[in-house]
């Protein structure tokens, strides 16, 4: 796993938000106050899904998350971020808003059932 990869993620949210990085899983997540919101998995970015988003990433084409676990395939709500997110900070910021603000919900939909 490259650590520039990571680096350059985080500078794009430099300024924004204050966006941490930490090693899980074979790869790193992705945190703001405290929420996990992407993931990067073999120098791929995958930003976190909802209901209400998960549509902007399926309209483009944009595949989940997958992972073999005893010989079935399982997929989460993270799915790749569009490529022009690496590119432009802007962009970046418009996409990681949107998974964080689907990590909000998920963690309000967890709290109500607690």
């Amino acid at each position: 796993m490259s650590t520039e990869f990571i680096i350059h993620i985080l500078e794009l949210l430099e300024g924004h938000c204050a966006a941490s990085a930490r090693r899980m899983f074979g790869g790193h997540g992705l945190f703001r106050d405290g929420l996990i919101f992407g993931i990067v998995i073999d120098e791929t970015l995958y930003l976190k899904t909802d209901a209400d988003n998960l549509s902007d990433f399926t309209q483009r084409g944009l595949n989940p998350f997958t992972y073999q676990r005893q010989k079935k395939f399982t997929s989460l709500s993270y799915y790749q971020a569009p490529a022009e997110c690496l590119d432009e900070a802007e962009t970046m910021i418009l996409w990681a808003d949107k998974a964080y603000a689907a990590a909000l919900r998920v963690e309000r939909k967890k709290r109500k059932k607690r």
